[in-house]
């Protein structure tokens, strides 16, 4: 039975991960300037602008991959602030990063195993194997293939795939559809709603293809060299003359 896609979850009126007024330097360039955003449990949040804009650097902040100035983390009402990455990751929050970054000399099983070696229940380890399988058949169909031989939305199959080997509450997807052929982008971001719709894992997407960002997500933010420019409901984005004019192709 197919599941039902038609209505989103309803997100929870607690934030499940909250930024406020996070600062990020590199040198004496300020990438993010007080940038505060919050995502909801359930909901699908997206991160739109400009390149240089801020929004791979507020990800791999929120990772512990860079190191605020100044500015709060907290996810499901704990500070992630000076916790070291994996600490992050074993707490529910995954990162599928920029490029996919997958282990091009390993197969894709190890691949998937990598993303599970926080996870010693070897019972969830199967749950999760066969969730991704049957998320993305391809995958399966690969298993002995070196991840370095994939095509681009392959990798990107199998990147999110390794992230959700670690049982998320949370994913933050960095540029899902870069570097993917257009015939495979829209079956990507089908995939992104169903694993949010299914299995009640929220998302936080970034993602320069404003329109696909805004037709995924329920609520959006537009960072503006390192600030946030406008935010709210994504519905209500897509109509707004400004982001129109400057993402949306003025349509």
């Amino acid at each position: 039975m197919q599941p039902d896609l038609s209505q989103p979850p309803q997100p929870s009126s607690e934030p499940l991960l909250q930024v406020q007024e996070l600062k990020v330097n590199y040198g004496a360039i300020n990438a993010l300037d007080g940038v505060s955003l919050k995502v909801a449990a359930g909901q699908i949040v997206s991160l739109i602008g400009a390149n240089g804009a801020g929004k791979t650097t507020l990800l791999r902040a929120i990772s512990a991959l860079h190191k605020p100035r100044s500015g709060s983390i907290a996810y499901a009402g704990r500070s992630l602030v000076g916790l070291p990455p994996h600490a992050i990751v074993r707490n529910g929050l995954c990162h599928v990063p920029e490029g996919r970054m997958v282990f091009a000399n390993l197969t894709v099983l190890e691949n998937l195993r990598m993303g599970a070696y926080l996870q010693t229940d070897h019972s969830v380890v199967e749950r999760e194997m066969d969730y991704v399988f049957t998320t993305f058949p391809r995958l399966k169909e690969r298993l002995r293939q070196s991840a370095g031989t994939l095509s681009g939305g392959e990798q990107q199959m199998l990147a999110i795939g390794r992230a959700l080997m670690g049982s998320p509450k949370c994913l933050m997807l960095d540029e899902p559809s870069l570097g993917i052929a257009p015939l495979l982008i829209k079956a990507i971001f089908e995939k992104i709603v169903q694993i949010n719709r299914e299995h009640g894992i929220t998302i936080l997407l970034v993602e320069q293809n404003a329109n696909l960002a805004l037709e995924a997500a329920s609520y959006a933010y537009v960072l503006e060299t390192g600030r946030v420019k406008l935010e709210g409901p994504s519905a209500q984005l897509r109509h707004d003359p400004e982001v129109k004019a400057a993402y949306l192709g003025g349509r």
